[in-house]
């Protein structure tokens, strides 16, 4: 096979992971920096909320990034290792917890960062967001 096919986020459902991000986080009284990036860690959309802590962009960004180019959630690796690989990667690499990579179908499609919270607060919005998008997905498809 000379060419694959992939599942690539559109802006459509961007909006639709940020909305619902935003929604979950005014639910919860907790304003957040959302970032949402494409497979190839391309910025999609971003918003911070008023209120949410203005140091909190550049991690919400980083997060997102660190989620879809390694597959996995942030925050995960042993302190001494996740530093270094933060060093290593000029410090794109995010040590912290609040990114998620958004699969779909068993693919890794992007990713997104939540920051501004607690760990435990920036993955409950992440994770909101994702499964809104997925149930907008199940629903275009029932249709």
């Amino acid at each position: 096979m000379y060419v694959n096919r992939v599942l690539d986020l559109s802006v459509q459902g961007a909006k639709v992971l940020l909305q619902a991000a935003i929604a979950k986080a005014e639910a919860m009284g907790v304003p957040q920096c959302i970032a949402i990036v494409d497979r190839g860690g391309n910025l999609m959309v971003f918003e911070r909320m008023e209120g949410a802590k203005l140091h909190s962009q550049f991690s919400a960004i980083q997060k997102a990034y660190t989620a879809v180019s390694a597959k996995v959630s942030t925050g995960q690796l042993p302190t001494d290792l996740a530093v270094g690989i933060a060093l290593a990667s000029g410090n794109r690499f995010a040590t912290i917890a609040g990114g998620l990579p958004i699969e779909i179908h068993g693919e890794v499609i992007g990713g997104i960062g939540i920051g501004s919270g607690t760990d435990e607060q920036d993955i409950e919005v992440a994770e909101a967001a994702i499964e809104a998008l997925k149930a907008a997905i199940s629903s275009e498809a029932g249709s």
